[in-house]
């Protein structure tokens, strides 16, 4: 296994740990829309602390006596933090809000909306983190690289936790994916598991495009995002898109494979097929579940909104907005080159 390459690998970190205590770890959703105060849905606007989302969404449906599917959220936070986000389920449910009990949860807010919440409802999600135990100079070491990263923006890699346990989750979906396993029809982590290899795919694609000196090159081929709007589309004028994406109004994508995935073209193309060639897979492999590996893009490049760096009580705080699917510990190894690293992990769970 090897480390993931940095944006900042020429600047000094500042160290130090993250998540000592769920209070360093803040999170708060920026939905996409409110709750128009009508229709069939019950809308929460939560707070829970030290809670995961599979515990959080057992013990509702379990209080509520609904299904676990008919709980809606928009994103998945973390557990060891403080986070505040919308839920939703169905409004009949209204009445037995009172009898539930779980240390950890605050239901700040309820109202009523036509649908159900559903993943990627969400504009992004707002941070301030706390990183305790840092270096000696850490604030000015902070400084400069918080500086690069709002330039420039860090690379959009899955952080680890997509991959389970010692890349468990990764492995698992990848035994399924090669018919090395036959999944549980009932399997609710197939999803996670299928999602794991994309990502690794994904991270692999970007790791070599670091490693070749291309992460802010624009080649003709590649598939393009339009920042403001997510549309994709293929390069055709190079030099043009060079332009658009230096000042963030584009920027490059990588692949999430899958049958419904828009291709890249020419050299671009046959990098990312040279990816899943050596991964052992094809397409054909996601054609399989192709309800759930409908195949994507992601861009390979985020540039933070509002990040800033200061020194506060036990450590430096961190502040940054970060669109939807982007991981804030991944911008944190740019900070602090320590405890939130990542690993390059192989899914073949034989090497």
């Amino acid at each position: 296994m090897s480390i993931l390459p940095y944006r900042t690998s020429d600047l000094p970190g500042v160290g130090g740990r993250i998540k000592v205590e769920p209070e360093d770890f803040l999170v708060e959703e920026i939905p996409a829309y409110r709750p128009s105060g009508d229709g069939d849905h019950l809308y929460l606007w939560i707070e829970k602390r030290d809670l995961s989302h599979e515990f959080l969404l057992r013990h509702l449906a379990r209080g509520l006596d609904i299904s676990p599917r008919d709980i809606g959220t928009a994103g998945i936070k973390d557990r060891r933090a403080v986070t505040r986000q919308w839920i939703s389920m169905p409004r009949s449910v209204e009445s037995r809000l009172a009898q539930l009990d779980l240390v950890g949860l605050r239901i700040l807010q309820t109202a009523t909306h036509t649908n159900k919440l559903k993943t990627g409802h969400l504009k992004g999600n707002r941070f301030r983190i706390r990183i305790r135990d840092t270096e000696t100079d850490a604030l000015s070491a902070a400084e400069r690289i918080a500086e690069t990263l709002r330039l420039y923006g860090f690379p959009n890699y899955y952080g680890g936790q997509r991959f389970g346990r010692d890349g468990d989750t990764l492995r698992a979906g990848w035994r399924v994916l090669t018919g090395k396993v036959r999944p549980q029809r009932r399997d609710s982590r197939l999803r996670l598991q299928l999602s794991a290899v994309q990502s690794h795919l994904f991270n692999e694609c970007l790791r070599r495009r670091i490693d070749d000196g291309l992460l802010d090159r624009v080649l003709p081929g590649d598939v393009m995002q339009v920042v403001e709007t997510g549309g994709l589309f293929v390069v055709e004028d190079e030099t043009t898109e060079q332009s658009r994406a230096t000042t963030g109004e584009t920027v490059v994508t990588g692949p999430l494979f899958g049958p419904k995935m828009k291709a890249a073209e020419g050299e671009v193309a046959a990098r990312e097929a040279t990816v899943l060639t050596e991964s052992g897979l094809r397409v054909q492999n996601f054609e399989r579940f192709k309800k759930l590996t409908r195949g994507a893009r992601r861009a390979y490049l985020i540039r933070p909104d509002e990040l800033a760096v200061e020194w506060g009580e036990h450590g430096i705080l961190v502040s940054v907005t970060l669109p939807p699917g982007s991981y804030a510990t991944v911008l944190l190894r740019e900070l602090m080159k320590g405890e939130s690293d990542l690993e390059s992990v192989s899914p073949d769970s034989s090497s």
